[in-house]
């Protein structure tokens, strides 16, 4: 099974990028803890970031063919953009949307997503973990 990663703006910053809130553990950490439970998963993982829309919408299209699932992070385009949730609807590929914070808990808006009617489920809250935790029910799904 084949798993597409996708981690959207300034997530390249965690770990120095407000701790208190998004926690200590680096964008390289949650990839390598990715990479780790993929293996022991027996699934084949790509991880990608971007600060660019366009850029991540590229990435949900040439997930077709190759993914058959994707965990993605919006980060701030959960709340404003209409192309993610387009690209993710238009591939047909489930998805599952994470969170590092609760978004829920935070400022109203960030409790509306654009992407959570398109998506499979969301996961958030549990930090880097919430990552891991998608991982595992993906995997699940190319399981018959």
């Amino acid at each position: 099974m084949n798993i597409l990663v996708i981690h959207g703006p300034n997530l390249n910053l965690l770990g120095k990028r407000e701790p208190g809130v998004y926690g200590a553990t680096t964008l390289e950490g949650i990839n390598d803890a990715l990479e780790q439970d993929a293996l022991e998963l027996g699934v084949s993982l790509r991880s990608y970031q971007s600060n660019s829309e366009g850029d991540l919408v590229s990435a949900i299209h040439d997930a077709r063919g190759w993914a058959e699932a994707i965990i993605i992070n919006p980060a701030a385009y959960t709340h404003t953009s209409v192309a993610i949730r387009d690209a993710i609807a238009g591939v047909g590929i489930p998805a599952i949307e994470v969170h590092l914070s609760n978004v829920h808990a935070r400022e109203p808006f960030r409790q509306h997503s654009y992407i959570a009617p398109v998506a499979q489920g969301t996961i958030a809250g549990f930090g880097a973990e919430s990552y891991r935790l998608a991982l595992r029910v993906a995997s699940q799904w190319g399981v018959s």
